[in-house]
């Protein structure tokens, strides 16, 4: 930008010779501050705008050294030198520049960010001062940081969503794996079971049978005495075959039940939980608080009974793992279209913090089953005041509420 220093005049005109004055004029009616400096950094002119802007009239800005009025120091208060001064730079060294992350300062001591440009002006050839513009970028500024702001909340905010996600998946995955040794545990010991105890009867009855057979072949030759006393043994091992026979039948009975309760198909899901109680208050030598409030007519889906079943029994599960309680409070009530089915002892309790480890299988599988039927479980205890966990399951169907 080249200025003929003809051309400025070292005040600012008044209105009617801003019209004939069509430099003069712009320099009036623009929105930016603009001002010359000489080659000692005096102001020689400056308009309205930019005179307003920093606090002064226009005429108490003439000869003063702008730099000491108005760009002395950085946003932080320490001294700015003159001589690092980009708008002097203009005209000492003839390197225009354009400046947004400096401030001016105004004649209260107050300050305001500036994005400012400064030319030098020549004249036949010679540097004879500079040309600032300058502009407040306050509100500018404002945007900038609250936008800022904003995209480090965002991102803050993705941050721990995503380490949620992952915390999520990393449990996920610990589930998965913990189900899949679960299930490998419970193969392996129904295996052993069959094995030891189904094997081992029906060993024996294989042998009581040879025996039999043996035996009868061998009667036809025996005398009457000797015969009775055969009839004796063969009736002693025919007891004995029919205990064996007792035992094979509760054990498949018991390892059928842990496959998959047939009681549910039998008496139901309400018949089921009851029945589940009592066996394992028997089990624990506990004593049972029983209530149950719902509709026996209500049936549930196959897939929602059986989760509310297994549900059901690692909360006892737990009781009896964990707690050492002496009275087991069981409360399952239908109401307003949800299933609430509680468990409370007065057992040694625990910290929150137990529930929400993540090696806690048992109660994220209890999550997971509940959730699936958009259900959730509560989980309140304390140490030394005992534990309560309470499943909440939304029925299926309308009308369900008592």
């Amino acid at each position: 930008m080249h200025l003929d220093l003809n051309q400025l005049k070292p005040t600012v005109p008044d209105v009617i010779d801003a019209w004939r004055d069509p430099l003069g004029l712009m320099l009036a009616s623009t929105g930016e501050g603009v001002f010359g400096v000489d080659l000692e950094g005096a102001c020689v002119f400056i308009n309205p705008a930019g005179a307003r802007m920093i606090g002064f009239e226009p005429h108490q800005v003439l000869g003063q050294n702008m730099h000491i009025l108005t760009h002395h120091s950085h946003d932080d208060g320490l001294e700015y030198p003159m001589d690092e001064c980009p708008i002097y730079n203009a005209f000492r060294q003839g390197q225009p520049c354009r400046i947004d992350s400096e401030v001016f300062w105004r004649q209260d001591g107050s300050s305001f960010p500036v994005e400012y440009s400064s030319y030098p002006v020549f004249d036949q050839g010679e540097v004879r001062g500079a040309v600032v513009t300058f502009v407040d970028i306050t509100q500018r500024k404002r945007a900038e940081d609250a936008l800022h702001q904003a995209k480090n909340e965002l991102e803050a905010r993705v941050a721990e969503r995503t380490q949620a996600l992952e915390m999520a998946l990393q449990q996920l995955r610990e589930l998965a794996a913990w189900s899949e040794a679960v299930r490998e545990e419970e193969r392996t010991r129904i295996a052993r079971e069959v094995h030891d105890e189904l094997g081992s009867l029906l060993v024996a009855l294989k042998m009581d049978v040879g025996w039999l057979d043996k035996r009868l072949s061998e009667q036809e030759n025996r005398a009457a005495q000797e015969a009775q006393l055969m009839r004796e043994k063969m009736r002693g091992k025919c007891q004995n075959m029919s205990r064996l026979i007792e035992n094979a039948v509760v054990n498949v009975g018991r390892i059928i039940t842990d496959l998959r309760p047939s009681i549910l198909d039998h008496q139901g899901l309400w018949g089921a939980l009851e029945w589940q109680a009592q066996d394992f208050v028997q089990s624990a030598e506990q004593q049972l608080q029983w209530r149950m409030a719902v509709n026996e007519q209500l049936e549930l889906p196959e897939p929602m009974a059986m989760a509310v079943f297994r549900i059901f029994q690692e909360m006892l599960s737990n009781v009896g793992r964990h707690a050492q309680a002496q009275t087991v409070d069981i409360d399952i009530v239908e109401r307003q279209g949800w299933l609430y089915v509680s468990v409370e002892d007065d057992g040694i309790g625990a910290l929150q913090q137990a529930f929400e480890s993540p090696q806690a299988y048992g109660i994220m599988g209890m999550r997971e089953r509940a959730r699936h039927f958009g259900g959730s479980i509560e989980i309140d205890s304390q140490p030394g005041r005992g534990t309560c966990m309470r499943l909440s399951m939304p029925l299926p169907f309308a009308g369900a509420a008592s």
